[in-house]
């Protein structure tokens, strides 16, 4: 008797079958309606000669966008999310500090991860990534959370601040409310997510953001944005099929950053990617300075790549020296081809 397996059988992974649909419906071999098995579309695949191809500065590439048509963007628009920084109620504290104040709801809402494509999220203010936070350090932070779900959650930060406003305890049942209230510090990128068990469970479904702290001094002026490298484990089999940067597979492939030639652009960098060890962010045709955890204003060093694990962030600084369209993705080739691709475009 013969245990071995057929030689020329190979097993097909629910990967494999996304990337075959994705790549199928890219050349337009799906069409409404049809349903897809691999064979089928393998087959159809290797039939369609079609390749899309854009042109830009005189260079040609294959469209990496990997999905067709639009998310909602009235909804969630990863373009505006980049660059929103949301400063909270400013007041003056008695003693002349600053008082920064922001009201946070946990919401159950579904979101769209890619055209068509959609998540059952738990999310802070309706949103995934949440808000992202920024104050100057030494500002007294305040959130006002409310769980507005169904489940109970609570509100994490990253840096230093008092045991009590750790977001482990109290849980925030149902329907109840807790003011978080600190000073803020160090100065640098800080996550912030529910730490709830299951910790896994609570991340991967879209609870995390990022607190932005700025030095008192400031930092040199630069057009600044914010990404947040996460995935979706669509199928809930505790293993990501879809990646993006800001939620949205392959976004800044369809919609390219715009930026300006010699322009310093700074990025504050999170990982909050559930179910894989490590995520990265890696940029073609240039460097960046990278400045781990941003805490620092002078030690960096040079590199195009950048390898972080959950909760890991960065600044990354760079300057674009000629026009033209600058890739950067994960340089997990799997993590790319299902949707962390994007593009920055350098214009004069």
């Amino acid at each position: 008797m013969n245990n071995e397996s057929e030689p020329n059988k190979k097993e097909i992974s629910r990967r494999d079958l996304l990337k075959v649909a994705v790549a199928a419906a890219a050349v337009g071999v799906l069409t409404a309606g049809q349903s897809l098995t691999v064979e089928a579309a393998a087959k159809s695949l290797q039939n369609n000669s079609s390749r899309t191809i854009l042109q830009h500065d005189g260079m040609t590439h294959d469209d990496f966008s990997g999905t067709v048509g639009e998310i909602d963007l009235l909804s969630f628009d990863p373009t505006h999310f980049l660059t929103f920084f949301d400063y909270g109620k400013e007041s003056i504290a008695p003693d002349g500090n600053t008082i920064r104040e922001w009201d946070v709801v946990a919401v159950d809402k579904e979101i769209e991860i890619a055209p068509g494509v959609f998540f059952p999220a738990w999310t802070f203010n309706g949103q995934v990534p949440g808000p992202t936070f920024r104050c100057h350090e030494g500002d007294i932070l305040r959130f006002i959370f409310t769980n507005g779900s169904a489940h109970p959650h609570t509100m994490h930060f990253h840096g230093f601040h008092p045991p009590s406003m750790d977001g482990i305890a109290p849980m925030v049942q149902p329907g109840e409310s807790f003011t978080y209230e600190f000073k803020a510090r160090p100065f640098g990128v800080h996550p912030y997510h529910c730490h709830v068990m299951s910790l896994k469970k609570h991340i991967h479904k879209g609870l995390y953001g990022t607190l932005i702290i700025d030095p008192p001094q400031g930092r040199k002026p630069a057009h600044e944005m914010v990404m947040v490298m996460n995935a979706f484990d669509s199928n809930f089999d505790n293993a990501n099929e879809v990646y993006a940067v800001n939620t949205v597979a392959f976004h800044y492939a369809r919609h390219p950053i715009q930026v300006k030639v010699g322009q310093l652009v700074r990025v504050y960098l999170t990982n909050m990617t559930e179910f894989d060890l490590i995520n990265s962010f890696h940029l073609h045709a240039s460097m960046f300075q990278l400045y781990r955890t941003g805490t620092s204003l002078d030690h960096f060093e040079l590199t195009d790549t950048v390898i972080m694990g959950q909760g890991e962030r960065a600044i990354l600084e760079f300057t674009l020296n000629d026009p033209g369209h600058y890739m950067f993705h994960a340089h997990q080739s799997e993590f790319a081809e299902l949707g962390w691709m994007g593009f920055f475009e350098a214009v004069l």
